[in-house]
C-alpha cells in the first residue's frame, strides 16, 4: 500500500521557521514569522521555495 501525504513540513530561507504547509496549495503558502514565501502554487504539487524537510503522514 502506498501512503501519500498532502502536508510537507518547510524551513524558511530567510529566518530558518518551520512550519507544516499543504503541498497542493491554491495561494502562495508564506512564513508564519517573516512573510517570505515558501510554497507557490503551480496547479498541482506546488513549487517548494524553501528547503523540504519531510513529508508528514
Amino acid at each position: 500500500m502506498v501512503h501519500t501525504s498532502n502536508f510537507v513540513k518547510v524551513k524558511c530561507p530567510d529566518c530558518q521557521n518551520e512550519q507544516v504547509a499543504f503541498k497542493r496549495p491554491a495561494t502562495p503558502v508564506t512564513c508564519h514569522v517573516c512573510g517570505s514565501t515558501l510554497i507557490k502554487p503551480k496547479g498541482g504539487n506546488g513549487t517548494v521555495k524553501g528547503q523540504l524537510l519531510e513529508v508528514v503522514d
